[in-house]
């Protein structure tokens, strides 16, 4: 957990706007691991983010509002007082060209972390698990019979 604001008059963060002894900012690692799942989903090319559990979770939490609970599964963050480091699994689209996705995803979330947060995002590791083939989930359920609602 980041503590960002002013602690006896000194600010822990350098530069982030509150005033010297009118109190503390904490921010969760969930909140850093949630600006930074969003950041990520918002990034054209990748398909999704996270693996088995997580991914499915995150994609039925994403959808409801409010809820932040299921970027922290997806996203992995490590919060000190100035600085955070993240790391990501995603799955990206075929064609896309990874490296400079990944620049982009970098981009992103450091640019939401540390505008929303005033840490300093020092690390990002991405981990490309898989690639997604467009009509891979059309071909499946071809081949499947189709279900019966009674």
């Amino acid at each position: 957990m980041a503590d960002v604001g002013t602690k006896g008059g000194s600010s822990t963060t350098g530069g982030n706007g509150e005033r010297p002894g009118r109190g503390t900012t904490t921010i969760a690692d969930g909140v850093v691991a949630t600006i930074a799942d969003i950041a990520i989903r918002e990034t054209e090319g990748v398909h999704s983010v996270g693996r088995g559990a997580s991914k499915a979770f995150g994609a039925v939490a994403g959808r409801m509002p409010g809820s932040s609970s299921g970027a922290g599964r997806a996203v992995r963050v490590e919060v000190g007082e100035r600085q955070a480091a993240i790391d990501v699994d995603v799955e990206v689209e075929y064609g896309v060209q990874i490296h400079k996705l990944a620049d982009r995803i970098r981009d992103g979330v450091i640019e939401a972390v540390e505008t929303m947060t005033g840490l300093e995002v020092v690390e990002i590791n991405i981990n490309v698990f898989d690639v997604h083939i467009p009509g891979d989930e059309d071909d499946e359920d071809k081949g499947r019979a189709p279900a019966r609602v009674q």
